[in-house]
Parts: structure tokens; C-alpha cells; sequence
């Protein structure tokens, strides 16, 4: 099969973006309005910011690996703490919308507003204006992309449909570098679990441990070997129990003893295409 191979500065042989997801307790919010009368689900986000994030931050930084941290808005308003830490560690800091919504959902004068707060909440929690997107539901449409560039965004890290970075066309004589993301390389799908609300529907995992570690080396393997960029996506709620960091801690040394391994943010692979 004709494989069109990436070109990776000074030989490298692969990309690795690090990314987290900073969903805090709006994914459950997102889920069922009514979750905001109980404690319990809201602490199953919660957890992912009071004790998660310093965990796998420090994974990170023992390892001098820069991540790309996705932040909805009202989550820099509730900890502006956590997310000074992350640019004070060096890290990365993209938007995730404001209060996680459905971007596909909305007119086009709500996705505006929702990209306008996200944007000025970042800001003023951190001084750092987000240079990348990615929709908190997972779902948008080209008018996303097109107001996210609007706001200064100029990667997206949303699609399916590759697995290099590529330039997409949002069809108003404006592009914006695409950073493809995949399903089998979130944390997301095989561990998060509540009650209620319901999810996931039928309330059939969490998945093995070990498992999954095999499943995101295999699909770093696969990566290295057609030389691809391979993007994790975390949700440090699920990663970052101290029964589960140690997954990542050897996914990042796994990969660290593969000689060409370009590890990056969004930002750098943004810059790289630039110059090429």
C-alpha cells in the first residue's frame, strides 16, 4: 500500500502529542443538568483536577515531556490555580470551549459567545492566549473551526480522518492545521463509569488494566513503524489514580527507549508545518 510518510525534523521518526483533557465535573454536568445537586457524581470529575493533574503533570515533567492541556473556560474561572501551574510547568494551554457544550448544538451566535468566553477565561486565569481547539463533546461544525480561528486558534485537534497533521480547508479562503485524534487512545472510553447518570449505558466497564496499556503501545507501535503522530488523549479523572498513572508512567518510558520519537505540543506541530 502507497504510504505518503510524514517528514519529522532531524530524522525523527514519529510525533507524540501528549494532550489532556481538563473536563472536570462538566462532563458529568454535560450528561444530566441535574447532576449539579449531586456531590458524588460531581466529585468523580472533581477528583481529576484536587488530585489527578498534579500526578500526571509530574509524570510529564520527571520525563521533560511537554503536554497540551485542552481547558474548558469556566474550568480556569473554578481553579485558575491548577491552570498557572500548568503553564508554570511549561505545559501547553488549549481551548475546550466554555462549559463543555455541544458545539454541533448550537447556532452560530452561541458558538461565538461560548469561544469568546472561553478565550477571555483563559486569559485572565493564566495571561495565555490558546493557540489550539478542541470541542468539548467531541461534535462541531466548520463554523467551530471558522470562529475558533476567528479567536486565534490555529490548530484543531478534533478529526478522525488521518492520522498525520494536515492542513483543512474551512472554505472562507482560511485553513487551519488539523492534529488528528483517535478513539483507542483516550483514557476516556475504557475507565470513566457512574451510576447515575448512567454511563457508560449498560454500565459495562471499567476496562482491564493492562489491556489498555497494550492497546495504546500497540497503537504507538503502529505509528512509529509508518511514521505517523500519535496523540494520547487524558483525562487526568481517569489517568491519574494512583492505580492507573503507572500506566502512562510506562507508556512514556515505553516510547522514551524507541530511538526517534519526536515528542511535541500542538503549538510546535503547528510551527514545524509552518516552516516546511
Amino acid at each position: 500500500m502507497y504510504e505518503i510518510r510524514p517528514v519529522w525534523p532531524e530524522g525523527k521518526r514519529c510525533a507524540v502529542m501528549v494532550s489532556l483533557n481538563l473536563n472536570g465535573e462538566l462532563f458529568w454536568l454535560g450528561l444530566d443538568s441535574k447532576a449539579e445537586q449531586m456531590p458524588k457524581t460531581l466529585s468523580l470529575g472533581q477528583y481529576g483536577l484536587t488530585r489527578g493533574l498534579n500526578r500526571v503533570l509530574e509524570a510529564l515533567e520527571v520525563r521533560k515531556i511537554r503536554g497540551t492541556c485542552f481547558v474548558p473556560g469556566w474550568i480556569a474561572e473554578q481553579y485558575e490555580e491548577k491552570v498557572r501551574r500548568i503553564v508554570d510547568g511549561g505545559h501547553e494551554i488549549g481551548a475546550l470551549g466554555y462549559h463543555h457544550e455541544n458545539m454541533a448544538l448550537l447556532t452560530v451566535a452561541e458558538q461565538e459567545e461560548a469561544m469568546r468566553k472561553s478565550v477571555s477565561a483563559i486569559e485572565d486565569a493564566c495571561g495565555v492566549r490558546p493557540m489550539g481547539f478542541r470541542s468539548p463533546e467531541g461534535e462541531l461544525t466548520m463554523d467551530t473551526l471558522r470562529i475558533a480561528g476567528n479567536y486565534g486558534m490555529v490548530y484543531s485537534s478534533n478529526l478522525c480522518d488521518d492520522d498525520r497533521p494536515y492542513w483543512k480547508d474551512l472554505g472562507d479562503g482560511q485553513e487551519m492545521l488539523e492534529i488528528p485524534i483517535h478513539w483507542a487512545n483516550y483514557d476516556l472510553p475504557y475507565f470513566a463509569f457512574n451510576y447515575r447518570p448512567a454511563f457508560p449505558a449498560g454500565q459495562s466497564r471499567i476496562a482491564g488494566y493492562t489491556g489498555v496499556l497494550q492497546n495504546w503501545k500497540d497503537e504507538f507501535d503502529g505509528c512509529l513503524e509508518y511514521g505517523l503522530c500519535y496523540v494520547l488523549a487524558l483525562d487526568p479523572a481517569q489517568i491519574g489514580s494512583p492505580g492507573r498513572i503507572g500506566l502512562l508512567e510506562e507508556l512514556l518510558d515505553y516510547m522514551m527507549e524507541k530511538d526517534g520519537v519526536w515528542f511535541v505540543s500542538g503549538r510546535e506541530l503547528y510551527e514545524y508545518e509552518c516552516e516546511k
